[in-house]
């Protein structure tokens, strides 16, 4: 809830993770596009949703659920989820590299979404590394 205080309470000056607050907004978007693609592609041509893209789709969907619940919490400073966010960024982002390097895994539009998941992944890594460098007491 927004009130004069900002975001939860919080002012805006004390939130933690402002890229990562972003991030996870463009990833919560990327893996809604991907299952509605998903959805389509499996009427109009089946080829390019094979049960390895919805195998991988369904994973980073409960991933989609958890990453915004942890970072709830991160945003308040709290540095266990902070730590929480961080690590689940970080094997969204080996996992979809290593997923994308595979040949034949998925189809090639896949692969190309799993490399830009791999980019924000990346970034909210960097939005905690940098938030534990700035408050390491």
């Amino acid at each position: 809830m927004v009130n004069e205080n900002g975001l939860y309470g919080l002012s805006p000056a004390r939130t933690a993770l402002p890229l990562a607050n972003t991030l996870v907004t463009a990833y919560l978007l990327v893996v809604v596009c991907t299952l509605l693609a998903l959805g389509a592609l499996t009427v109009a041509a089946p080829s390019q949703a094979n049960d390895d893209a919805w195998g991988h789709a369904l994973v980073v969907a409960v991933f989609a659920v958890l990453l915004p619940l942890r970072l709830r919490r991160a945003r308040q400073g709290r540095r266990g989820a902070v730590r929480a966010v961080g690590l689940i960024a970080a094997v969204l982002l080996v996992v979809n590299v290593v997923e994308a390097l595979l040949p034949g895994f998925v189809p090639t539009w896949m692969q190309v979404q799993m490399v830009l998941v791999a980019v924000l992944m990346a970034g909210i890594v960097g939005d905690v590394v940098r938030w534990a460098v700035t408050h390491h007491d």
